[in-house]
């Protein structure tokens, strides 16, 4: 005879369970995550301590559910807002990583778009490119860079508004296997977060980036060189330290990508200095980058504010 057998209920921890948050922490490698974004980003202590307060707050999360206690899956949807070049992107990404290393996501990816990704050009095309970029980035992270952009409302035939009302049904029935992150300038995430309320309701972790000090910002340099085995010699350093000064009084200072731009461009005068040089050369003059190759460039003689003056400003990036 067959008889249903009722499945044996969990039991609950006994009184004296404990969990070690300090052992969870090595061993989950939230350390290792934490470890990496202090490492590989220089500055933006703000941030940092706000990502190691995330990372509490899901540990502790992670114990009360071990421990039988009542939990609920965080609310895990973030507004990341600063100017360009602060880090967004890549404190994105190493949000991915620790969010999939606790658990909260399955993949741990990160689906980077902007409005063109998810806004078609005429009716009915907007839907299906939309789930298709939430398709990709389920179990992941989406980051939606200048995600105000969705929003138009001067323009009636805009389809930005068909993309924001399925983005904000999937945040919400959907929050245990996708983590959205919105990104853009503070003032304008304001605006598009007040035009919004949905949005705003759906966001428990709002992000802001500093701008990068000067200091900061030379030894970004320092590293991005590193990286590609250059270095300033001892004359080179002090030109770019009057670079930054002077390009950030300029227009459209996107701190560290402003500064991956001068670089490439000293690294351009380098090679064409030693091209004319001609001769033998050594690795030493291969990695060497002088003032000279710093100090030729236009930044010095006003720049974008001096082209602009003069009516012929037309490239972002001109000044670099």
């Amino acid at each position: 005879m067959n008889e249903h057998v009722p499945a044996a209920e969990s039991e609950a921890p006994p009184s004296d369970a404990r969990v070690d948050l300090s052992e969870d922490y090595r061993t989950s490698g939230v350390a290792e995550v934490l470890a990496d974004l202090d490492r590989e980003l220089i500055g933006l202590a703000p941030v940092k301590q706000r990502i190691r307060e995330t990372a509490a707050l899901l540990l502790v999360d992670r114990a009360r559910k071990k421990l039988g206690l009542a939990h609920e899956t965080p609310t895990l949807h973030m507004s990341f807002t600063g100017n360009p070049g602060v880090g967004k992107t890549t404190v994105a990404l190493k949000m991915a990583n620790l969010l999939h290393r606790l658990g909260y996501v399955r993949k741990g990816h990160l689906v980077s778009v902007t409005r063109d990704d998810l806004v078609g050009q005429y009716i009915g095309h907007t839907a299906p490119k939309t789930r298709e970029v939430l398709k990709k980035a389920m179990g992941g992270v989406l980051f939606i860079d200048e995600a105000y952009y969705l929003y138009k409302p001067d323009n009636e035939r805009d389809y930005g508004q068909e993309a924001i009302e399925i983005l904000l049904q999937v945040m919400e029935n959907h929050r245990d296997d996708l983590v959205v992150i919105l990104a853009g300038y503070a003032d304008r995430m304001e605006h598009f977060f007040s035009s919004n309320p949905g949005f705003r309701s759906r966001i428990a972790h709002h992000i802001e980036f500093p701008d990068y000090t000067d200091e900061e910002l030379l030894r970004i340099a320092e590293s991005m060189l590193s990286q590609q085995e250059y270095h300033f010699d001892a004359t080179a350093r002090a030109a770019m330290s009057d670079y930054i000064k002077a390009r950030r009084a300029q227009p459209h200072f996107a701190n560290a990508r402003s500064i991956r731009n001068a670089l490439d461009r000293a690294r351009l005068r380098q090679a064409n200095r030693l091209f004319e040089q001609g001769g033998l050369i050594d690795a030493s003059a291969l990695s060497t980058i002088s003032a000279d190759d710093i100090r030729a460039s236009r930044v010095f003689a006003g720049g974008l504010a001096h082209e602009r003056s003069s009516g012929m400003a037309n490239e972002r990036t001109k000044a670099d």
